[in-house]
């Protein structure tokens, strides 16, 4: 842009405090301008300049998993790109195949500058190719970032792969996990809530048998499953029994959890509960959309696992159809042996990633970064986890309280709050004001949890072979665990396939993982 001067005429009898000129190459010849400062009649001539250009929106394609049925308007990523000078093209693809177009995404070099992975288990999954250089370091970018750098050093420490970090982090509650239940059915029937895993069976089951929603028919159950071991009731109903988070040391050394008894234990939990119909029997091919239905429609009692915060989305959907329902949440449920215990996650649920196919150099890779690091302002944060302040929440004693109309959160403003960086503590967005007394229940549970909380004592640890061939192997033991929960399988057959996944590469897992832990 060319650069002209413009001059002030200041005369002895009149004073000036600016004269604005226009024009198109007007070179005028400047008067002289009297410094007020000055003893004699020097004349110093001042110049201006005009502003420079509004910087250019950065464009930025961004994938991500879409955990709602319909991808959602451009209300809120609107106010985001005026936000952050951006232009943003948001590319969701349904959860439940989101691993698939993941995959083949990465296969044909696809992939976007902002790439979000699924869950842990997917992060795994792209472990080798981040070894592999074809995904950007951020690490030593970071300070860069005043507010990307106040994301948690513990957290980001077990997203690093080989010691170096290349992942922003989706913060999460270590422990939200427990069971939301029809407390109107448990109240009907008498029933607490299940202090210990034999109570637990015990609801289960007189939520099938006892005609708990009052119509004379046989057409409820006790649980509703889906097909995920991990966040499913699975995982969490085992860390109940005792079983380890992933590892744990047995003689000596770290062993997978699955060759602990209290593994089998879950096992036969689960077989039993089948067995006696007090679940769906088909929770090995059932969605979380199809369980959630099912819960929903008001046919099952508990729903286990997850998020315990669930129970606000849940219990909206549920009133439609059951308007007297009245849902709770619990968590604190005791083993065999008296002794609570609650899995934690590392503190992310889900990680971004920046392929080099798709950011060519650092300086577009710092570009992106600079819109993550003004998402972790507490005003984009606050519109992208909550909306916008007066149409889909409001503030009351510091907090955000959702508007009563769900139906438009989820429509326009979950898609996107599902990929805010970091958590509350470190992005500065509102806390949630609860009204819903099972929902400010699992607050506090969310809390008592983390007290008994068990971590993942690999979650740092690197395994080259667990990282090529972990998710591969890790099929062999979620098919065994459920055809034996099926029935399909006794506990021989159940050994046989631990050994079947030794041999395959387990067993230089197990060594690789104690290598680095007695480090």
């Amino acid at each position: 842009m060319t650069k002209k001067s413009f001059t002030l005429l200041l005369s002895s009898l009149l004073t000036l405090s600016m004269l604005s000129a226009c024009g198109g190459n007007n070179n005028n010849e400047a008067a002289a301008t009297k410094d007020p400062g000055a003893s004699t009649g020097t004349n110093t001539a001042a110049a201006t300049e005009p502003a420079a250009e509004p910087e250019k929106p950065t464009e930025i394609k961004i994938m991500l998993p879409l955990n709602t049925t319909d991808t959602p308007p451009d209300t809120i990523k609107t106010e985001v790109e005026k936000l952050t000078n951006t232009k943003l093209t948001y590319q969701f693809f349904p959860a439940d195949t989101y691993e698939e177009k993941l995959n083949s995404s990465f296969a044909t070099g696809s992939l976007p500058q902002v790439t979000y992975l699924k869950n842990q288990t997917t992060f795994l999954q792209m472990k080798e190719a981040i070894k592999d250089g074809q995904f950007w370091e951020i690490g030593p970018l970071l300070s860069e970032f005043p507010n990307l750098n106040k994301l948690k050093p513990e957290i980001l420490n077990n997203t690093k792969v080989d010691g170096k970090l290349y992942t922003l982090y989706i913060g999460r509650p270590l422990a939200r996990q427990g069971i939301i239940y029809r407390k109107d059915w448990a109240d009907k029937l008498g029933l607490a809530a299940p202090a210990n895993t034999e109570e637990l069976f015990a609801m289960a089951k007189a939520f099938t048998e006892q005609d708990p929603d009052g119509n004379g028919k046989k057409d409820t159950i006790g649980v509703v499953d889906r097909n995920e071991l991990v966040y499913g009731a699975f995982k969490t109903v085992s860390s109940w029994f005792g079983t380890p988070n992933n590892w744990a040391e047995k003689d000596g050394q770290l062993a997978p959890e699955f060759t602990f008894p209290q593994y089998f234990d879950t096992m036969d939990f689960f077989k039993n509960l089948r067995d006696g119909g007090y679940m769906n029997q088909d929770f090995a091919a059932t969605s979380k959309t199809d369980a959630v239905n099912t819960f929903t429609s008001g046919k099952a009692g508990l729903y286990i696992g997850g998020s315990m915060q669930d129970i606000d989305s849940l219990n909206k959907d549920l009133i439609k159809n059951v308007p007297d329902a009245v849902l709770d949440t619990h968590s604190m449920v005791a083993g065999p042996d008296g002794k609570f215990a609650q899995w934690m996650i590392p503190g992310y649920n889900n990680v971004v990633l920046f392929p080099k196919s798709a950011v060519k150099d650092e300086a577009e890779l710092k570009k992106i970064l600079a819109f993550f690091d003004k998402m972790m302002t507490p005003e984009v944060a606050n519109l992208m986890y909550w909306g916008i302040e007066g149409t889909h929440y409001t503030v009351e004693d510091g907090k955000a309280k959702a508007t009563d109309n769900k139906e438009l959160i989820e429509r326009e403003v979950k898609g996107f709050k599902d990929s805010v960086i970091g958590e509350y503590e470190t992005n500065g967005m509102y806390q949630s004001l609860n009204v819903l007394p099972g929902r400010i229940h699992a607050e506090e549970l969310v809390l008592e949890n983390v007290k008994v909380g068990v971590a993942d004592p690999t979650a740092a640890l690197d395994s080259a072979t667990y990282t090529s061939k972990g998710v591969e192997l890790q099929q062999i033991i979620t098919d065994a665990t459920y055809k034996y929960m099926y029935g399909q399988l006794d506990k021989a057959g159940f050994e046989k396939e631990v050994e079947n996944w030794k041999s395959r590469g387990g067993a230089q897992i197990i060594e690789e993982y104690n290598a680095a832990y007695k480090k």
